[in-house]
């Protein structure tokens, strides 16, 4: 039996709803990524990620699912095959036209990657500000998303005085501030409790249901089961999609 689901505490600032929704957010054509003389990682995969989609991904340790979301990200290129975002053909864009892709994917990564000596409200900023955003106006918006994460009166703590819930609620806050039409998660739960896990499972959602896809790396079956999407399967390289 599904529990009930629980409801961000308070609705995103306006204007979150990204605007690519006519083109798959990711679609991934006889991929294979090697390194070095090691065998296949992923080895002709074909994964197409619709626009507006929630897609959890599982799969043993090793099989792949970290570098699969470096790939959906443009962390690294693939050693072979086709990767599309938005629609936009990937392979041969300047480092110019990569970025500027990359800026419309939102990353939670599972290590949380928040600079320390920066008070968290900058940290959240950040993004915003590298876009070319105005101080004010791209703090603001960082104070907005704090509130939505609860964090409101950590605003100029210091990452590292942070809990872990904290810092991944922050790391969640940081990865959607420039409106991503595309969120991709590398065991955002894995290391909080039930009910944190619970309380940033609905962020993402209320993400997912104003219109961003989500990629989901996760090895906790309780939370599919609390939470149900379709799965992406990694196994012998490839991948398989079932429904929930």
């Amino acid at each position: 039996m599904h529990t009930k689901r629980h409801e961000a505490s308070a609705p995103l600032f306006d204007g979150l709803s990204p605007k690519d929704t006519s083109a798959p957010a990711a679609w991934l054509a006889g991929v294979t990524l090697t390194y070095g003389d090691a065998p296949p990682v992923l080895n002709g995969l074909n994964l197409a990620i619709p626009a507006g989609a929630f897609r959890y991904l599982i799969g043993p340790s090793g099989a792949g699912k970290s570098s699969l979301l470096r790939l959906i990200y443009l962390g690294q290129l693939p050693s072979a095959g086709r990767i599309e975002l938005f629609g936009t053909d990937t392979a041969g864009l300047s480092p110019g036209k990569l970025a500027t892709l990359r800026r419309k994917v939102g990353v939670v990564f599972q290590d949380f990657r928040l600079l320390e000596g920066l008070p968290l409200l900058d940290n959240i900023a950040l993004p915003r500000l590298i876009a070319g955003a105005a101080v004010n106006e791209a703090r603001a918006e960082a104070a907005e998303l704090l509130e939505w994460v609860g964090l409101s009166e950590r605003s100029n703590a210091q990452p590292q005085s942070l809990s872990g819930g904290e810092q991944q609620r922050a790391a969640i806050a940081r990865a959607v501030i420039s409106r991503p039409s595309l969120i991709v998660a590398d065991e955002p739960t894995g290391s909080v409790d039930d009910a944190m896990a619970d309380r940033l499972m609905a962020l993402f959602e209320e993400l997912n249901r104003q219109g961003a896809a989500v990629v989901m790396a996760t090895h906790s079956l309780t939370l599919i089961d609390r939470f149900p999407h379709p799965t992406i399967r990694l196994g012998d390289g490839q991948a398989h999609e079932s429904a929930p």
